[in-house]
C-alpha cells in the first residue's frame, strides 16, 4: 500500500482566523474624517498583520509575504499596479534594513570560530572566584559581542547560554536535581537580563533598533537620524551603570547558596584549554569585530576627515566580504544563516507599513488623538513625556514580539511627546531604551526569553518579580544617569 503523505502546514487557524477578524472589524469601525479610505484600509491592514504576529498565527516570515501581498494587491498607495508592487517592495532598499541582515551573517562567525565561547570563559577564567563575579563575566560577556550580534537571542541564548549552563552543571546545579538555587537560577536570572542592556546600548545589538532609528528619523521630520556612534555614545554611560547595577540586584533578590567559586575558574581554564590555541580563523574574525567598531565609531573620519567616512551598512558589507574571501565563512555558511535572511523579510515588510501608515497620514491622526486625551489632563510635557514612556515600556506585557511592538506604537507616541513639547534628543533615547529595557518583563518578551526559562533555572513568578524589577531600576539608570550624561554631552 502507498505511504500516507502528512500534510504540514505553518498555518494556526483560530489565531489566523482571530486575526482577520480583528483587521475586518478595524476596518468596519467608523472611519473619522481626518483619515483618508486608503489609510484606514492600510491601519485595518497593518493592525490585522500585527494581531497575526502576537498570536503566532505563522511564521513571522510568512506573516510579511502576505503583508506586502495585501498591500500591493488591494492598491491602497496607488491605482497604479506597477507602482503598488514598488511601493510594497520599496523598502527593502533601506541601508537599516540590510545592516541588521548582514551583521548576523557576520555574527555567525562568532559561533562557528568559536571565538564568542573563548571570550566567556576567558572572563570567567578572570572574575570567577565568587559566584557574583561569574555574573559580572557572563554580563561583560555580552557586552563584548554585543556590537557585533544583532540577533540577541543567538548572543544571549546561542552563545551566553551554553557558557551558563556549563558552569551551574559543573557545581551540581540542575533542574533535575531541584538545587537551581545552589547557583544556577541566579546565573540565569544574570544570563537573561544582560541581554535587554546590552540591546540598548547599540543600534546593531538587535534587530529592532534600526527599527528605532527609522521612526525617530519620521517622527522627527529628519532632524534627528540617530548614527551608530551617536546612539553608542548617548547610551554608554547609563548602559555600563545599568550592567554594573544588574548582577548585584539580583545578588540581592535571589542569593545563591554557593558564594565562592574557586573552582569556576579553574573549570574556565580547562575550557579555554580544551579550546586550544587562538585559531587561524578567530584572529581573522577578531580583526574584522575591531575593524567593525572602528568604522562604525567613524575613527577613520576623525583622523583623516570626512572622505574615510563609510556608511554603516557598507562597512557591514565589507566585513562580510573578508570572512567570506579568507574562508572564515563560506557562502553555505551565509544561505543558512535563516534567522537573516528571515529578518531581512519581515523587517522590510513592518518598516514598510509604517512608512505608509505614515505617509497617509494615519500616524498623524493617532497621534493627534492621543496629544488631545493627555493635553486635558494638563499634566505638561514632563508628565507626558513620563507617561508615554510607562505606557509604551509595560505594555510590553501584551507583546510577544519587540518589533510587532514598536511598529504598532512607537512612531505615534514619538509624535505625542515631541508635539507636547518634550526635548527632542532626550526624549527619542528614552524611548528607544525603553524599546530595549521592556524584554526584561516576561518570559515571551523576546526571542532569547523562552531559551533561558526553558532551561528550567527560574520558576514562573520569579522570572515575572525579576523582570519588573529590573525594567523599574533599568529605567531609573536610563532616566536619571541617561539624563545627566545627555546634559553633559549637549542634547538639551
Amino acid at each position: 500500500m502507498p505511504k500516507s503523505t502528512e500534510r504540514t502546514s505553518d498555518l494556526r487557524p483560530l489565531p489566523a482566523l482571530a486575526a482577520v477578524v480583528v483587521g475586518v472589524v478595524v476596518w468596519l469601525l467608523p472611519q473619522p474624517a481626518a483619515v483618508s479610505d486608503q489609510g484606514w484600509l492600510m491601519l485595518a491592514m497593518f493592525i490585522g498583520t500585527i494581531a497575526a504576529i502576537i498570536g503566532k498565527a505563522m511564521p513571522i516570515g510568512a506573516i510579511s509575504i502576505i503583508a506586502i501581498s495585501m498591500v500591493a494587491a488591494s492598491g491602497v498607495t496607488s491605482d497604479n499596479p506597477g507602482r503598488a508592487i514598488a511601493d510594497a517592495l520599496g523598502s527593502f532598499t533601506s541601508p537599516l534594513i540590510w545592516l541588521i541582515a548582514i551583521a548576523i551573517m557576520i555574527s555567525r562567525g562568532l559561533i562557528k570560530t568559536g571565538l564568542g565561547a573563548r571570550i566567556g570563559y576567558y572572563f570567567i577564567s578572570i572574575f570567577g572566584k565568587r559566584t557574583l563575579g561569574i555574573g559580572y563575566a557572563l554580563a561583560l560577556s555580552e557586552l563584548t559581542i554585543a556590537p557585533v550580534t544583532p540577533s540577541n537571542t543567538a548572543r544571549g541564548g546561542g552563545i551566553i547560554h551554553p557558557i551558563m549552563l556549563s558552569i551551574a552543571h559543573s557545581f551540581g546545579s540542575t533542574p533535575e536535581n531541584n538545587n537551581t538555587g545552589k547557583i544556577g537560577k541566579y546565573l540565569a536570572l544574570v544570563n537573561y537580563h544582560a541581554n535587554p542592556i546590552t540591546s540598548a546600548m547599540f543600534i546593531t545589538a538587535t534587530a529592532p533598533n534600526p527599527l528605532t532609528v527609522k521612526l525617530i528619523a519620521d517622527a522627527t521630520g529628519a532632524a534627528i537620524t540617530l548614527s551608530w556612534t551617536t546612539w553608542a555614545l548617548a547610551m554608554l554611560l547609563p548602559g555600563l551603570v545599568a550592567i554594573a547595577l544588574m548582577p548585584l540586584v539580583l545578588y540581592v533578590l535571589y542569593p545563591p547558596e554557593i558564594k565562592k567559586t574557586d573552582d569556576a575558574t579553574t573549570f574556565a581554564r580547562q575550557k579555554l584549554a580544551d579550546l586550544g590555541r587562538v585559531t587561524r580563523d578567530e584572529k581573522i574574525m577578531l580583526g574584522v569585530f575591531m575593524t567593525l567598531l572602528l568604522l562604525w565609531a567613524d575613527v577613520p573620519m576623525w583622523l583623516f576627515g570626512e572622505g574615510f567616512q563609510l556608511n554603516p551598512t557598507t562597512t557591514a558589507f565589507i566585513g562580510l566580504s573578508i570572512l567570506l574571501l579568507t574562508g572564515v565563512l563560506t557562502w553555505q555558511d551565509v544561505l543558512s544563516e535563516k534567522s537573516a535572511w528571515d529578518t531581512l523579510l519581515w523587517f522590510g515588510a513592518l518598516v514598510m507599513m509604517a512608512s505608509q501608515l505614515n505617509q497617509l497620514g494615519v500616524i498623524d491622526w493617532f497621534s493627534f488623538t492621543i496629544q488631545g486625551l493627555i493635553t486635558q489632563t494638563g499634566i505638561g510635557w514632563a508628565g507626558a513625556s513620563a507617561v508615554l514612556v510607562l505606557v509604551f515600556l509595560y505594555s510590553h506585557y501584551f507583546f510577544a514580539s519587540t518589533t510587532a511592538h514598536i511598529t504598532a506604537m512607537m512612531g505615534a507616541f514619538l509624535t505625542v511627546g515631541l508635539a507636547m513639547g518634550a526635548p527632542a534628543m532626550p526624549f527619542v533615547l528614552m524611548m528607544a531604551a525603553a524599546s530595549s529595557i521592556m524584554m526584561t518583563l516576561t518570559h515571551y518578551a523576546t526571542g532569547t526569553s523562552p531559551v533561558i526559562f526553558g532551561s528550567r533555572y527560574v520558576d514562573l513568578g520569579e522570572w515575572w518579580r525579576a523582570g519588573f524589577i529590573m525594567s523599574v531600576v533599568n529605567l531609573t539608570v536610563w532616566v536619571v544617569v541617561g539624563g545627566l550624561w545627555w546634559k553633559l554631552l549637549g542634547y538639551w
